[in-house]
């Protein structure tokens, strides 16, 4: 009998590791390579694709894929047949179950909490298509060639105002079909579809609601068609060639009240903290306010910009903070989705909350802005506290010669701000070799 409990000991071993096993087996994960996944919104399908290296949870990668760009995301197990892809920063995921190696069924779940009007989109993916619209041999001959500069325009009275007017950039290969629509808020990001005969299709699904675009050709060259995606109602919009076309300088699009020369505000931070620009760190600094939301696309690409520019810059003497406003008016929800995001970026300025997303409100908390036009908005504040520049939306680089513009123009202004004398350093003549000489003050509060 001696040896018995050493014969107990190595089968209750050998059980263990059995049942892991079969555990593994049983927990089925999708097979490797590029996948085609769709959308159906309202009868619409909306296809998307992505990529997927490994071979289990904890290990892969799974990548959406939009023309050249790609967006990286871990996987959840939430079963041994279901899986979890948190959209990365926003409060969304795609959960799903494998039905096999081959095919996957779930949704497009929106996490926000109380969010009115939510929906869930449902797809479903299949495994070695990597076409888009129409699969290989059934192209119809493209009626025309979309690639160049149009000038959009929405039709529905309820187009928002600051979408009414668009820029589109199309390439046209064939009957591949790429390009980037723009607005005075910002843009759709790139866009992947095709053209057949007189009919076109373009789609984007990078971890925001899918965006589906599509329309026709008439005889002119002319387009018409319509706008739609997972949560927002289809708007129709014609366009033509122009290569002259223009937005408005988004420099020009938001103002100060009159007679105030700066902004002002108290949010609190990740940790509960009140900041202020008024705040010593800020004093004699050149000031970089980020207005964005986790929730916006344009938002979250700005940050891809601004966050390594800061950590490059921040030594020549200028800060920046981001104002947040969310889809949720809770410190609790703040505090989660934008610890979160500050993680993702690694941000290394300072994040505060300032309310509920919607321009109305942020409006009424940063005293001193006339309006507030879009997410995001860039302040730049000089080093005497003043309102020097405000930059509406954001210009991505999909854009390709406007987000070269954009970076230029920017580099160019904080250089020149930067370069301006700190009107509160006291150097030794300035002190007169005396203690107690006061450094200007600094510009009033706005009301």
């Amino acid at each position: 009998m001696r040896g018995a409990k050493p014969l107990l000991r190595f089968g209750a071993v050998f059980l263990s590791l059995a049942v892991a096993a079969a555990a593994h087996a049983a927990a089925k994960f999708p097979q490797e390579g590029i996948w085609r996944g769709e959308f159906t919104v309202d009868g619409d399908p909306i296809p998307f694709n992505f990529e997927v290296k490994g071979t289990d949870a904890k290990d892969a990668k799974f990548s959406l894929i939009n023309g050249s760009r790609r967006d990286n995301f871990v996987v959840e197990r939430v079963s041994e047949d279901t899986l979890s892809v948190p959209m990365n920063t926003y409060d969304a995921a795609l959960v799903f179950t494998v039905v096999d190696g081959k095919t996957l069924r779930g949704e497009y779940r929106d996490l926000v909490p109380h969010r009115q009007g939510a929906r869930n989109i449902p797809f479903v993916a299949e495994h070695g298509k990597a076409w888009r619209f129409v699969e290989p041999g059934q192209d119809v001959a493209a009626g025309a060639d979309l690639s160049g500069k149009w000038a959009v325009q929405q039709l529905d009275k309820s187009a928002r105002a600051d979408k009414r007017d668009q820029v589109a950039l199309l390439d046209q290969d064939g009957n591949h079909l790429g390009g980037v629509f723009m607005t005075v808020v910002g843009d759709t990001r790139e866009l992947e579809g095709t053209v057949q005969g007189n009919r076109f299709w373009l789609s984007h699904f990078s971890g925001p609601s899918p965006r589906l675009i599509k329309g026709t050709i008439d005889e002119d060259g002319n387009i018409q068609g319509a706008f739609g995606s997972g949560i927002y109602n289809v708007v129709r919009f014609e366009g033509r060639k122009d290569a002259n076309v223009e937005l408005p300088d988004p420099y020009q699009l938001t103002f100060l009240k009159d007679g105030q020369k700066t902004i002002d505000f108290t949010f609190p931070d990740l940790q509960g903290q009140p900041v202020s620009l008024r705040d010593d760190k800020y004093q004699g600094k050149v000031v970089i306010v980020e207005v964005i939301g986790t929730w916006c696309p344009n938002c979250t690409d700005q940050t891809y910009f601004l966050s390594p520019w800061f950590k490059q810059n921040r030594h020549r003497g200028v800060e920046a903070v981001a104002v947040a406003f969310e889809q949720e008016d809770s410190f609790a929800y703040f505090q989660k989705v934008l610890g979160k995001f500050k993680q993702y970026f690694d941000i290394e300025y300072d994040i505060v909350f300032g309310g509920l997303a919607d321009k109305k409100v942020a409006t009424e908390k940063l005293r001193g802005l006339n309006y507030m036009a879009a997410f995001p908005t860039t302040i730049i504040i000089d080093r005497k506290g003043e309102v020097r520049e405000i930059y509406t939306g954001y210009t991505g680089t999909v854009t390709g010669e406007y987000y070269a513009q954009y970076v230029a123009k920017f580099n160019a202004l904080l250089d020149e701000l930067l370069a301006e004398p700190d009107p509160y350093a006291r150097t030794a003549q300035d002190a007169g070799g005396a203690d107690g000489v006061d450094a200007p003050p600094r510009l009033a509060a706005a009301h």
